[in-house]
């Protein structure tokens, strides 16, 4: 029994599905399944139901998932031991972010830690927001960017990146173009384009109208901005957005604030409260590219970034010029 097998089980498990697990884990879908099919043997029980379209554990599965995880666990505390001894930090990280959403500061953030860390692994997953909250608790997502309605999704721990406005677009000559303010009562006659359910700001439009008893007509639904502004700059309804997504398309649309939507629109960095060494690490840089961003910009905002850099516990800055402790030295099988 390998480690590599193992770590290709919980996987598999976690995503119910082969292929995205061998985009997980990098490596093809055929050599996940071979894998699996190998400790099985090993074991002498079928792991996975394959009957389905999803990967689904068997009762032996179940039984097994547990010890796999922390056998990982333990594998990864021996290297960390040693990492301690000799001051290195090692292992994998995985990082999650909104899809479609570029956020330098966070790019700058993962260069410098590679830089200073290059015995740390670093995975980058792209998922709406509830779907990176769900790998976050479950363990499988360290640290995740998200959009949401709420400061900090319950039992996480969050440091505020963006704080906004919602905003309608729309093309010149429409309606709500000649308003001087327009209010969620408003997009009642007008169809809207708006993001899905399970991204931030699909969740702060769905709980201001709710607080209103308005149901809106969702016409169509895209989960990136251009998307949405080439639709609305067609014709084919309100785009509704945040303020910083909605500059870029001010040369073709006319952005009104809704005036009476007080929820704001969020996009946070969350992480558990529980982590180790190098989600710590990650966290201090993320911090200080995130206020060298503020910093930077008239009015210490850059690109719509807000929020008090401490927010949730994050690890403190290292003083400027300086990076934090430099540690090299101190069947669904087809699906």
């Amino acid at each position: 029994m390998e480690l590599r097998q193992l770590a290709y089980f919980v996987a598999v498990a976690e995503e119910q599905n082969f292929t995205r697990a061998a985009e997980r884990v990098h490596i093809s879908q055929s050599g996940v399944s071979a894998q699996i099919r190998r400790l099985e043997h090993e074991l002498g029980a079928e792991l996975f139901d394959r009957s389905a379209r999803t990967a689904t554990l068997t009762a032996a599965g179940e039984a097994a998932l547990a010890p796999a995880r922390a056998a990982l666990a333990a594998a990864e505390a021996v290297g960390q031991a040693v990492g301690d001894v000799a001051g290195v930090i090692r292992g994998r990280i995985t990082v999650g972010m909104v899809v479609g959403c570029t956020v330098t500061p966070l790019f700058d953030a993962l260069a410098a830690f590679h830089r200073t860390h290059p015995g740390v692994e670093i995975a980058l997953v792209e998922e709406n927001s509830d779907r990176l909250v769900q790998g976050v608790r479950a363990g499988s997502v360290d640290v995740a960017l998200i959009g949401t309605a709420t400061a900090a999704p319950a039992d996480l721990e969050a440091l505020t990146i963006v704080s906004e406005r919602l905003v309608v677009a729309v093309p010149p000559g429409h309606p709500l173009a000649s308003r001087p303010r327009v209010t969620l009562r408003d997009l009642g006659g007008h169809p809207v384009i708006c993001m899905p359910t399970g991204t931030g700001l699909r969740a702060v439009l769905d709980r201001a109208c709710a607080a209103q008893h308005l149901r809106p007509a969702i016409a169509l639904e895209a989960g990136a901005a251009d998307a949405l502004a080439d639709l609305a700059a067609r014709g084919l309804g309100v785009a509704v957005l945040s303020e910083s997504m909605a500059e870029a398309y001010r040369d073709r649309l006319t952005v009104r604030v809704l005036d009476d939507v007080d929820i704001p629109a969020l996009l946070c960095l969350v992480w558990r409260t529980a982590h180790g060494p190098a989600v710590r690490e990650l966290l201090a840089y993320g911090h200080r590219a995130f206020g060298a961003a503020h910093d930077r910009a008239p009015g210490g905002t850059h690109g719509g970034v807000h929020g008090d850099a401490r927010e949730g516990g994050l690890p403190a800055s290292p003083a400027a010029g300086d990076d934090p402790q430099d540690s090299r030295t101190g069947s669904p099988e087809e699906q």
